[in-house]
């Protein structure tokens, strides 16, 4: 396995398709059926190049199988926190350890940017991912966001880390 940045060499496709995959996966039974089964090839392709953001990739053989991507926060509230954005793996990659050593290789990145304290949100029904961030050092805050996603209300919970 190698992590590393995403280049311009990079198939956006085939990135896209991680997120694709692991939201069918990782939010079935949370985000209406319905609009997972919904979410068009690509979807993501456009998007992964943003300003500000930092994409890494998870490479197994040559194939992309996880992405996780970190900003400064985008939170009026958290000024000059680290922010992670996202984590992502094709779900055969899910459960096996690959997600803890993406994310310290995220956390360690936003350490060498500088940052002291780092954000996430997760969807307050996504048990399993409360579980892995709070494994992996992450507290629960006081904060949250309502949301709507495919007709259905959701919350989302900030989870914080002092690094």
């Amino acid at each position: 396995m190698d992590i590393r940045y995403l280049s311009e060499a990079d198939d956006r496709l085939e990135l896209s398709n991680v997120y694709e995959e692991s939201w069918k996966h990782a939010y079935k039974g949370i985000i209406p059926q319905d609009y997972l089964d919904s979410i068009p090839k690509g979807r993501w392709a456009t998007s992964l190049d943003r300003e500000g953001m930092h994409s890494l990739v998870m490479v197994d053989n040559g194939r992309i199988v996880g992405t996780s991507c970190w900003c400064s926060s985008r939170w009026e509230d958290h000024p000059g926190w680290g922010e992670i954005v996202s984590i992502y793996f094709l779900p055969g990659y899910m459960g096996k350890g690959y997600g803890t050593m993406l994310l310290e290789r995220c956390v360690n990145e936003l350490r060498t940017a500088g940052f002291k304290n780092i954000l996430l949100w997760v969807l307050e029904d996504n048990h399993r991912a409360r579980r892995f961030y709070e494994k992996n050092g992450f507290t629960a805050a006081d904060d949250f966001l309502d949301d709507e996603i495919g007709g259905k209300k959701l919350r989302e919970i900030m989870y914080i880390r002092s690094i």
